[in-house]
């Protein structure tokens, strides 16, 4: 058996749990197991049936009130204790930061080895060995390596793939596990949320417009707003517009901010550095205006519009409304 952990906050599914069992529909045909899925601190039906649309064929669920809400103590225990249980031939999660700290907590707790990000694994051998490619330092690098494990813990490269549904949807068969849980564990459960802002963010955007230093001042992003609040956008930045003061940290785009996946991604007077690019690269679609025809952004862009951004930006607003008009 193939077990995916399934990321969700408060019993709505997580992308990077879509993502990790459109991944393990491959590794479970390739290992020839079945492929089973775990859920932790809720068993909402909707999760179930959304889980067999992507090809699980059973959903394992642990309630306890330690499990109120996220906490990486007590969910890394609960699925520890699940893996005892269960016995699965492999372990996997979504790479996202909660999967990935998720899965060190397991393997800390079992004494199994953890590979982070995996963009591929491949049977190598026979049973116990895994060929392994894996992104490292924000996707700049691809490791090659090879894992003896009965066992291994594995979290998928996230935005890597594309969340996929099984061709054939299965009704996913819903099976209570009992965990026991030390009521010390909910000394890191997130208690409450606050709101810090509505509607579209950064990350969920389906356009981003990014400037970068060739914006030029905190007011020059004016133009960028406005073309983002026309196309139901938000505005991003690169780490140098944060450097200098002009934009919060919280706009900033990159491997130490936010990482984007919208429709379009408009990158203005942004040269491309390796660490914007991490933040950027799963954009479907991206558009890069700058005056150097050589800049990292334009080079790796579907398209690029080679001229200053200060007379691009403005045109694009008013053709738009022109068309609306």
């Amino acid at each position: 058996m193939l077990l995916v952990m399934l990321e969700h906050d408060r019993g709505t599914m997580d992308e990077a749990a879509r993502e990790a069992l459109t991944f393990g529909r491959k590794l479970a045909a390739q290992m020839g197991a079945p492929l089973h899925a775990a859920l932790i601190g809720a068993d909402d039906a909707e999760l179930v049936s959304e889980a067999g649309a992507f090809g699980a064929e059973a959903v394992y669920t642990a309630v306890h009130d330690v499990l109120s809400d996220f906490g990486p103590e007590a969910w890394g225990e609960a699925a520890a204790e699940m893996i005892r249980q269960l016995n699965p031939g492999a372990v996997l999660a979504g790479g996202s930061e909660r999967g990935n700290e998720i899965m060190a907590q397991v393997a800390a707790r079992l004494d199994l080895p953890m590979v982070a990000n995996c963009l591929e694994v491949d049977l190598n051998g026979g049973a116990g060995e895994w060929a392994i490619t894996r992104q490292q330092w924000g996707g700049s690098l691809l490791e090659d390596a090879r894992l003896v494990s009965e066992r291994p813990l594995l979290t998928s490269g996230l935005h890597t793939l594309a969340a996929e549904q099984a061709e054939a949807a299965v009704e996913a068969v819903a099976q209570a596990v009992e965990v026991d849980l030390d009521p010390s564990l909910a000394r890191t459960v997130v208690k409450d949320r606050v709101v810090l802002e509505a509607g579209v963010t950064l990350s969920t955007a389906p356009v981003v417009i990014g400037g970068g230093r060739g914006v030029g001042s905190p007011e020059a992003f004016a133009p960028l707003e406005e073309l983002a609040a026309m196309l139901g956008g938000r505005v991003g930045c690169s780490r140098a517009v944060t450097n200098n003061g002009w934009r919060p940290h919280s706009d900033q785009v990159g491997q130490t901010g936010t990482r984007i996946t919208p429709e379009i991604y408009i990158a203005s007077g942004i040269s491309g550095a390796i660490q914007h690019w991490v933040g950027a690269k799963a954009s479907k679609h991206i558009l890069a205006i700058n005056i150097d025809p050589e800049a990292n952004m334009v080079v790796k862009a579907d398209w690029a519009v080679i001229a200053d951004l200060h007379e691009v930006i403005p045109a694009i607003t008013e053709e738009i409304k022109r068309r609306r008009a």
